[in-house]
């Protein structure tokens, strides 16, 4: 399933018996404890010269077996999102699938009955063309004109293939959930999905040092009602998972990996449904790289860096409950997103109000790593 074995990997875990969060890399199949006053969180180690070769050379103790903290059956030991003070952005609208499926929930008003009908009016009108456009290009902003003379222009297909790339807050630092969490939907959604996406992790200075998995959950109706609504979209309680840990960039992984990556996507149901499909990074429309550039820069630092959903092609059209309704999750799904080089971030579907509430900040944190030493 992965190469775990192969890469320089990083994450976090808490012990039963409390205290401030470890940090761990992964060797000869056990997660090490490698917790340092030198670099007592990841975003210490990501603000460092060399994140990987620190990494390599780290002294550690043996906490658990990989398979076990995976499998969740580590006695003492749960596996966390493997970021920490980084801001959690996310960019969207950034494959042309996931485009149509924007403007098509816009122009549903957030009534999944509509969607089909709106899927194949866009597609008679436009084609799938746009995955050939550099947003931005002289192209683009030919078809932009084409568009807006039949009136279907929208914000979504402003960000799609204008100048200018959608960023967004996803969630606060400390507040993502990671491998084997629940992930919340909002009680008042009731189309919604998941979005398997590549996360890069990038320093304060810009430097892109790693990747890994997330799943940026999405609540098709009330986004849909109004793009002025993508907060409460977004942004909920355990709504952003990442996982199950970052792979650093060494000489054997590179940004280069990050967009021949092919991520895979299941949902299975306690109803008996299973829906899988995959994203294609080759398919993205921005770069990550312009996407990092987007985020970060001289109009906006991050002195902690910051963790940066790139997007998703998958668009979750499966009929689920009845031709022509579409998907949306119900609880109970487990969705696992995967790719070889970054292993599977696995979680269960939940209403927000229903998972763990979110305690533990950034004061708790610094709280307990001065009473350790490590600060």
């Amino acid at each position: 399933m992965s190469d775990f074995e192969e890469g320089v990997y990083l994450g976090r875990v808490r012990l039963s018996t409390g205290g401030h969060p470890r940090i761990i890399t992964l060797r000869e199949g056990k997660a090490f404890d490698i917790t340092a006053r030198a670099a007592p969180t990841v975003r210490d180690i990501c603000e460092l010269a060399d994140p990987a070769g620190y990494v390599k050379s780290a002294p550690g103790e043996p906490l658990a077996d990989l398979d076990a903290l995976i499998e969740g059956r580590a006695e003492g030991v749960r596996l966390l999102s493997p970021v920490d003070l980084q801001a959690v952005k996310a960019s969207g609208v950034t494959f042309v699938v996931s485009l149509l499926e924007r403007v098509i929930e816009e122009q549903a008003k957030g009534d999944p009955s509509q969607a089909d009908r709106l899927r194949g009016e866009m597609l008679d009108l436009i084609g799938d063309d746009l995955s050939q456009l550099v947003p931005g290009s002289d192209a683009a902003m030919a078809v932009k004109a084409k568009l807006i003379e039949k009136g279907v222009w929208s914000q979504y297909l402003e960000v799609g293939i204008g100048p200018d790339a959608e960023i967004f807050t996803k969630c606060q630092p400390m507040g993502s959930v990671g491998h084997g969490a629940e992930v919340g939907l909002h009680p008042v959604s009731t189309w919604n999905n998941p979005e398997p996406e590549v996360a890069l992790v990038v320093s304060s200075n810009g430097s892109i040092l790693g990747a890994t998995l997330g799943n940026d959950v999405n609540l098709r109706d009330v986004e849909g009602r109004s793009a002025l609504l993508l907060g409460k979209a977004k942004d909920n309680n355990a709504s952003a998972a990442l996982g199950p840990f970052i792979r650093l960039f060494d000489g054997d992984f590179s940004i280069g990996s990050v967009s021949e990556m092919e991520v895979a996507l299941e949902v299975r149901g306690e109803d008996g449904f299973v829906m899988t499909g995959n994203s294609s990074m080759s398919q993205i429309s921005r770069t990550p790289e312009s996407l990092v550039a987007a985020a970060i820069g001289d109009h906006h630092q991050y002195p902690d860096g910051l963790v940066l959903y790139l997007g998703t092609m998958f668009a979750p059209v499966q009929d689920r409950d009845g031709a022509g309704k579409g998907f949306t999750h119900k609880l109970g799904d487990v969705v696992t997103i995967s790719t070889p080089s970054l292993g599977a971030l696995v979680n269960t579907v939940r209403l927000s109000t229903e998972c763990a509430p979110w305690t533990y900040g950034t004061r708790a944190l610094m709280s307990d790593l001065a009473k350790s030493g490590l600060i």
